[in-house]
């Protein structure tokens, strides 16, 4: 909670960004079919220091279905040494879709979108990407093959047939109409990291990953996009970014005074220091989060005697405690 609220603190005290004032010429100079083809042979290729995420879809935003995609994508990310920057939840509206992408393409070198690229009318994830990149939506052929060898038809429709024109076609065609780059590589905008799903990744603009919101299809695509992403990545073992939890039976408020000089003290190393609360239970957990495994090892005897507490290698270890809420 405490690194939560620093980080708020640092995002309150910088200036707005300006992509709000472009103006729509300005915006089609800067999506330009032969300035954007080029950027995105460049975003493809790039190392990957940086990482944002969109879960999009009103069901979400209104309480209905519980993001577990942004979690695993967390873990995901730090287990690969990727600096997850940034996570957003955006309605199912075009206007949004459009923005966030732009945004997050610009702002990171690995852009991940969970939702919205189902059959129905409001799975508009795939048109709206596309208007923002200024491209066309394309029926790609190979998914479609694949469509056919893997999908099973629903019980409630025995008689559909690919040859024949009907909604429930043309619904299932919708989930296969990709935004996609006719002047570059079509293998590299529509990855197929799974022989048993026909769904693909469509990457966009170089490094906007497009992916399902169930989260099975997510996590089953996101761990087959690993082996794609790993020359890529400076870290790809993740043994470059340490993480040491300790747990403490103090208050967040004992503590706050010396978190609060430890964490302006061990910046300069690239350290993060956090505090969270663990409701219900007799311990809390603070944590250190960096690069410099010796200077963080070193600070273990300092920090266990100021928070009053023990290192350990994993939350579970805490005791378990107290049926009342801990002060915070």
């Amino acid at each position: 909670m405490f690194a939560r609220l620093s980080q708020l603190s640092r995002h309150l005290s910088r200036p707005l960004p300006n992509y709000a004032h472009k103006s729509a010429a300005a915006s089609r100079i800067a999506f330009g079919s032969g300035s954007m083809t080029s950027l995105a042979e460049e975003r493809s290729k790039r190392m990957i220091h940086t990482a944002g995420c969109i879960i999009i879809g009103d069901e979400v935003l209104g309480g209905k279905t519980v993001d577990t995609n942004s979690a695993y994508l967390a873990k995901f990310c730090f287990s690969l040494g990727m600096n997850l920057k940034r996570i957003e939840v955006i309605a199912d509206d075009e206007g949004e879709i459009v923005e966030a992408v732009r945004r997050m393409s610009e702002n990171y070198d690995f852009v991940v979108t969970s939702g919205g690229i189902g059959p129905t009318h409001d799975d508009i994830t795939y048109e709206s990407i596309a208007k923002a990149f200024g491209l066309k939506l394309k029926l790609h052929e190979d998914a479609l093959r694949r469509m056919k060898a893997l999908s099973k038809p629903h019980p409630s429709q025995p008689n559909f047939s690919y040859d024949e024109p009907s909604p429930a076609l043309e619904a299932k065609l919708r989930m296969i109409r990709l935004p996609i780059d006719e002047t570059r590589d079509e293998k590299s905008q529509a990855l197929f990291v799974d022989e048993k799903l026909w769904v693909p990744i469509n990457v966009v603009n170089g490094n906007i990953h497009i992916l399902p919101g169930v989260p099975r299809l997510f996590t089953q695509l996101l761990d087959g996009l690993k082996p794609l992403l790993l020359p890529r990545l400076t870290d790809p073992e993740g043994k470059g970014i340490y993480r040491l939890l300790f747990s403490t039976p103090l208050a967040e408020s004992a503590v706050a005074g010396y978190l609060t000089e430890l964490a302006a003290r061990v910046e300069p190393k690239g350290v993060k220091v956090g505090s969270y609360p663990r409701w219900g239970k007799a311990m809390n957990t603070v944590t250190l989060v960096g690069k410099d495994k010796e200077f963080m090892e070193s600070l273990i005897p300092e920090v266990e005697k100021n928070v009053n507490g023990t290192k350990i290698d994993k939350e579970d270890e805490v005791e378990e405690g107290s049926e009342e809420d801990k002060e915070s």
